[in-house]
């Protein structure tokens, strides 16, 4: 009888012991994880036998970049627990990172099925469905994730980021000035505002908007950029070229500031600074230099140079055939220089030819004056 009890005693003594290393294992291998020493902490992990350690695994995989690893584990740890919203979470958002897209949408799927107030979900779900390219889901998406908060910053963004590609002006507001309520310094949303208005060719609207992403420290060329060119377009020609004197500190957008410097002397008919600064435009760009040329044709014509202005604006549309209306300046710049009228006609006849689908006021315009050519050689043959 003693013998039995004595077992008895044992066993409950090693029970008791093996339990208390379990419970004392688990803060040593909590202390290797939050020092970022994931390998041990995965190896003090593995002697657990729970959902909670199977979860640290997965995510200490995930912080050394083992990502297939950590996905194998998150599954697992899914199959220990099929509810932990959690590891379901964390397994979702890996899965988009690693562009494993279709497992990802099934993934975060299951958790809004459940229909919980997480806007979290559906922000993550609409990121989902912008990388399957399909924006139509993603917006409706970003949408419930507002009306779960109001005060989503990272879904009013997106859908402000969305209609701002769409150019639909009065949406893009709608959801930025949501978002600048809440957070009114917030730069990505003033970049969005001041886009707004900039693609929507309210350039005195965007102004203020670019100037205080400066104010707040987004000294960024892109902003330079659109600042200066809405200056120049807002008729504010000395900000405009303070600005592109600015945008210059930055050697890869040299061009840019040259060729906005070039607009804005050739605006105040100071002819000889503006070529200058075209022409140093061009010996910057390393790609096409239409708009370049164009100017310089366009200095070229006030001043009366007509077959000087012909040849630039023939190379600008050689730089870039994409772009009918400097033919067009082609032709009326070959109507003028050259005296036979059949060679006129050639211009004009070509521009039609090549470019089918030419703005209707210009092909209004160009089929006018081939009939009066039509008509001259017709009167000339008699």
């Amino acid at each position: 009888m003693m013998g039995i009890k004595s077992i008895w005693y044992s066993c409950l003594i090693l029970f008791s012991f093996q339990a208390g290393a379990q419970s004392s294992a688990l803060p040593v291998a909590d202390s290797l994880y939050a020092l970022g020493n994931y390998a041990a902490a995965i190896n003090a992990y593995a002697k657990q036998n729970n959902t909670a350690s199977s979860l640290q695994i997965a995510r200490a995989y995930n912080a050394i970049g083992n990502y297939d690893k950590a996905i194998v584990q998150y599954q697992e740890t899914l199959g220990m627990d099929p509810n932990l919203d959690i590891a379901r979470f964390e397994l979702g958002k890996l899965l988009l990172k690693t562009k494993k897209y279709d497992l990802a949408l099934a993934t975060i799927d299951v958790l809004v099925s459940k229909e919980q107030e997480n806007p979290e979900y559906y922000y993550y779900l609409g990121r989902v469905w912008e990388s399957l390219n399909n924006q139509k889901r993603a917006d409706e998406a970003f949408r419930n994730a507002v009306q779960k908060d109001s005060t989503h910053l990272r879904s009013l963004y997106s859908l402000a980021r969305s209609f701002v590609s769409k150019k639909e002006k009065d949406s893009v507001l709608k959801y930025v000035d949501m978002g600048l309520r809440f957070y009114e310094d917030d730069v990505s949303m003033i970049n969005l505002k001041a886009l707004a208005f900039f693609n929507n060719g309210q350039f005195g609207m965007a102004i203020p908007h670019f100037e205080r992403l400066l104010e707040l420290g987004e000294e960024v060329p892109f902003v330079y950029n659109r600042l200066a060119h809405s200056y120049f377009r807002d008729l504010e020609l000395e900000k405009a070229q303070k600005t592109y004197h600015q945008l210059m500190k930055f050697p890869e957008y040299l061009a840019d500031a040259y060729s906005g410097l070039g607009e804005v002397f050739l605006k105040e008919q100071q002819l000889d600074s503006a070529q200058y600064y075209i022409q140093k435009s061009i010996k910057e760009r390393t790609v096409t230099f239409d708009k370049e040329y164009a100017d310089l044709g366009r200095i070229a014509r006030i001043q009366g140079k007509t077959k000087t202005a012909l040849d630039l604006y023939t190379k600008a549309w050689e730089e870039n055939k994409d772009n009918p209306y400097n033919y067009y300046q082609v032709c009326i710049l070959a109507d003028e220089y050259y005296k036979d009228a059949n060679t006129k006609l050639g211009y004009y006849e070509r521009l039609l030819e090549m470019y089918p689908d030419l703005a209707p006021f210009i092909a209004e315009r160009v089929q006018k004056r081939i009939s009066e050519i039509k008509e001259e050689i017709h009167y000339a043959g008699n």
